[in-house]
């Protein structure tokens, strides 16, 4: 079933080329949280050629998806959620904050997240997680560790 709107994190964003259309919601939206993530990139390459192709990926979220989803008090408020469950699954938020705060803002904004690393949301209650590996593993396309 394709969504109408979904939230990708920011692995998707990372590894859309890796995707088709099927493989995503009819509309993509990004969250504050997965701009932020993609803004620190260009800021902290090691090389010209890396930095270059962080603010590509930059530029290119920033007018593929438009406006991010803003993290705002509904998605702090279920942040504390998002992070609870984690640690009860034995994973610690710190870990992948970016993460658990993209998680938040989707399951405040009840849009279903499209990510890579859906293994790391599990036990994440109220939020509907759409994993992007078995996409990528069904076209023989091995997943990318992030």
């Amino acid at each position: 079933m394709k969504h109408e709107k979904g939230m990708l994190d920011t692995s998707a964003v990372l590894r859309i080329g890796e995707l088709s259309e099927e493989d995503l919601p009819a509309e993509a939206v990004i969250s504050t949280v997965t701009l932020a993530e993609l803004s620190v990139g260009p800021l902290v390459a090691t090389d010209e050629d890396e930095r270059a192709a962080r603010l590509m990926h930059l530029q290119s979220a920033e007018a593929d998806y438009g406006d991010p989803w803003p993290f705002g008090v509904d998605a702090a408020r279920a942040f504390a959620q998002v992070a609870a469950d984690l640690r009860r699954a034995g994973r610690k938020s710190r870990a992948r904050a970016f993460d658990a705060l993209i998680a938040a803002t989707a399951k405040a904004a009840q849009l279903p997240l499209y990510t890579f690393n859906a293994r790391d949301l599990t036990g994440v209650t109220g939020l509907e997680v759409v994993d992007l590996t078995a996409p990528a593993s069904a076209s023989g396309v091995p997943p990318r560790a992030d």
